[in-house]
């Protein structure tokens, strides 16, 4: 039997579909760690290739972030139309299965982990079942090592990907992490991180945790910087900012080689901050807290959420200027996406504020509710203000070339994100090359 698992592409003229450099779908090399032997796996990612749609596979297994549902539909159609058995997981589809039966075979709803052999089993006896949704959460002991060479001759930036948790103990208004994961935060055993992380060793590695929060249990992380000390993995992952104020745990972090954090700074306005539930964020300290990242060799990729009712067409410029003076190495700016599954979709959906639900424009780089501080418009174009400025030659000048460890990581994304900012305004204008 033959599998084809497909990463559906990014649009041309969107932020995510211009950045040159690309990571792959650890899900999908998830998935293919728990499929029988007896399959035989190919990956399409459309943003590394075509899609081949003369694949001889027997079934096509799509996954999708909301923004990416439409193509996602698109592409079932395809195979369908083909005589293909499609069937779908991820975010979207797992917040909205109903809707994504209109389209595929069978749904997978939440960690697919446990019910994907089922399904793979059902296929094959000929009995598929419309919905796929596990009973319990998977026992972490249990997860296997991604199959990364499914990833083989896709170009991508690094494969080294993987994953210690899942799911968060916090539980902020606008994430759908904990929608999918849950807030139970739930840990792989150290000793088999390390072993994965062997595995991968080479001179100069670099490794990406893709988890949501490494650092929410200090004895656990401490144990797996320990760990890594020695092993020359220059390396990074998520954390919030309230890390910075334990100095020997942020300490062991830079030591294990941790060179950038994902860091959620999302406003600073505190009234704003106790809104989203983001109970870790102390926004007055955040400049002293920034500091102690850099002195710890971490470089911070920051994010804002642009539009919660307390900014005002002012929030654009103060957090060009905190940036500058924090000297925040990256950043994105999110404008705030009502996903579905989140509290902040049903809370606006009880104030009758959104006003799309063209998944393709929940993107995080478009206006899907009408916001209280400013109107939509000025929403949208400080978001694109807001972006040029950061990624001008002066703004990167003043806050990444100095020397740092974290430079070699932060100077090639700033320029990557530069890049494809200009060409997302060259698709949107007509101008393009």
């Amino acid at each position: 039997m033959k599998l084809l698992l497909v990463s559906p592409g990014w649009e041309r003229g969107r932020l995510w579909g211009e950045l040159g450099f690309k990571f792959p779908s650890l899900s999908l090399a998830a998935l293919a760690a728990v499929t029988p032997p007896a399959w035989e796996i190919a990956l399409c990612d459309e943003n590394m290739e075509p899609l081949p749609l003369d694949t001889d596979a027997d079934l096509v297994a799509l996954t999708a972030m909301t923004p990416q549902a439409p193509r996602a539909y698109r592409i079932a159609a395809e195979f369908k139309s083909r005589g293909k058995t499609v069937v779908m997981g991820g975010f979207h589809a797992s917040n909205l299965p109903d809707e994504a039966l209109q389209h595929v075979d069978a749904v997978v709803v939440g960690e697919g982990d446990l019910v994907w052999p089922q399904l793979l089993d059902d296929y094959r006896q000929g009995c598929l079942q419309r919905l796929y949704r596990s009973s319990s959460l998977i026992d972490m002991t249990a997860i296997p090592v991604a199959r990364r060479e499914i990833f083989a001759g896709k170009r991508y930036l690094l494969t080294n990907t993987l994953q210690t948790t899942r799911g968060c103990p916090f539980d902020c208004e606008f994430c759908s992490v904990t929608a999918f994961y849950g807030r139970k935060y739930r840990k792989r055993p150290v000793e088999s991180v390390l072993a994965e992380l062997e595995t991968l060793r080479k001179a100069n590695s670099f490794a990406f945790f893709v988890d949501d929060n490494l650092v929410a249990d200090r004895k656990y992380a401490m144990e797996l910087f320990a760990g890594m000390k020695g092993m020359e993995f220059k390396w990074l992952s998520h954390a919030p900012i309230d890390f910075a104020r334990d100095r020997e745990f942020i300490a062991a972090a830079g030591e294990a080689g941790c060179v950038g954090m994902f860091v959620g700074f999302e406003s600073l306005n505190q009234q704003a901050l106790s809104a989203m539930g983001k109970v870790t964020n102390t926004a007055r300290s955040y400049l002293d807290d920034a500091k102690v990242f850099r002195d710890h060799g971490i470089g911070i990729l920051g994010s804002f959420v642009l539009g919660y009712d307390g900014d005002t067409p002012d929030v654009f410029e103060q957090l060009l200027r905190f940036c500058e003076e924090a000297r925040i190495e990256a950043a994105i700016f999110p404008i705030l996406t009502p996903y579905p599954g989140t509290d902040v979709r049903r809370r606006l959906e009880a104030e009758g504020r959104i006003t799309s639900n063209a998944w393709e424009d929940y993107d995080m780089e478009h206006v899907n509710f009408r916001p209280v501080g400013m109107s939509a418009a000025e929403l949208q174009q400080g978001y694109d203000w807001l972006n040029r400025a950061f990624y001008s030659l002066p703004s990167m000048y003043r806050r990444i070339f100095k020397l740092h460890r974290s430079v070699q990581v932060f100077a090639p994304m700033n320029f990557g994100f530069r890049g494809a900012l200009k060409r997302t305004r060259r698709t949107i204008t007509g101008d393009v090359p």
